[in-house]
């Protein structure tokens, strides 16, 4: 047992999560059930990706200084808490009264092309009617309430790569 939470398995599984994550977003809730990602969605995979790109430069180099298994962390650490951040904010979106929800604007591509990166990311935050539509459930919850569900559960593993860092597992 203590094999597996040592910190390379760990961030082998945070790379595994990344795949569990995106492929079920793109291959069964984009491909199969056809539904489009709103600015807020895909904000969220951003810090996924962004998550496991760091798990996995970790996982392959495999670092033996703590301030490199640090830097990591903290990469890693950014990624999926902006991810959590942005679907605890879309999920109070879903939670509005629907005469408080903002009304909806431009896409995202209009706003990228238009808008400085700054006030792209303002607009994407402040939410639309778009990002508080549930378009589909499971277990009585939204995308985003299972996101932050799953995110949260990579937010632990990440209290225990901490862990890991600290105390590593004597041979």
């Amino acid at each position: 047992m203590s094999r597996l939470t040592q910190y390379r398995y760990l961030q082998l599984f945070l790379v595994l999560m990344t795949f569990v994550g995106m492929g079920f977003a793109l291959l069964y809730l984009q491909g199969h059930l056809g539904l489009t990602p709103c600015p807020l969605c895909i904000f969220q995979r951003i810090g996924l990706m962004v998550m496991g790109g760091f798990a996995l430069i970790a996982a392959l180099w495999n670092p033996k200084s703590k301030i490199a298994k640090l830097i990591l962390w903290l990469g890693s650490f950014a990624g999926i808490a902006w991810s959590m951040g942005v679907a605890a904010r879309h999920v109070w979106l879903q939670h509005l009264p629907p005469d408080q929800v903002p009304s909806c604007g431009p896409g995202l591509d209009y706003w990228l092309e238009a808008l400085p990166m700054k006030q792209v990311l303002h607009e994407v935050l402040a939410g639309s009617g778009e990002c508080a539509l549930v378009d589909w459930t499971f277990m009585g919850m939204s995308i985003p309430e299972q996101s932050l569900i799953f995110f949260g559960v990579l937010i632990a593993v990440h209290g225990l790569i901490l862990w890991r860092i600290w105390r590593p597992i004597s041979a």
